[in-house]
């Protein structure tokens, strides 16, 4: 589900984005003047939020992107495999959540966490 729309123009440093069906996070952007009969360009350097890929495209100024509904929520860790098994603190349900390589050998049982739900994918953000 998208929150909102916004012009290329609007779309600042760590604003998150839907670039190619893909939620990213915008790390450098560069506004072009406008020529005799064009229109601005902007050129857009973003970082994927889930899978941490680059991606780099220019738009006309006037081109309209996605902004993806983010919802932070904190869990506690039960356990540590494949995927991580957390309790989110409100609902109480369990889930199975992907944990970055880097943050995980930092997790331990009953270690509160705080996980991002990014247009249905749930993925471990930092301990809390």
């Amino acid at each position: 589900m998208v929150l909102k729309i916004i012009d290329a123009t609007q779309a600042k440093v760590g604003v998150n984005i839907i670039v190619d069906g893909t939620p990213c996070t915008v790390k450098k952007m560069d506004v072009s003047k406008t020529g005799k009969h064009g229109h601005a360009k902007v050129r857009i350097e973003a970082v994927g939020i889930i899978n941490g890929q680059k991606k780099v495209f220019v738009i006309p100024g006037h081109d309209k992107l996605e902004v993806p509904l983010v919802e932070k929520k904190k869990a506690q860790v039960l356990s540590k495999g494949e995927k991580v098994s957390v309790m989110d603190l409100e609902t109480f349900e369990t889930l199975e959540i992907n944990c970055p390589e880097e943050l995980k050998n930092e997790l331990e049982e009953n270690l509160n966490v705080e996980y991002w739900n990014i247009e249905g994918e749930k993925i471990i953000w930092r301990k809390v």
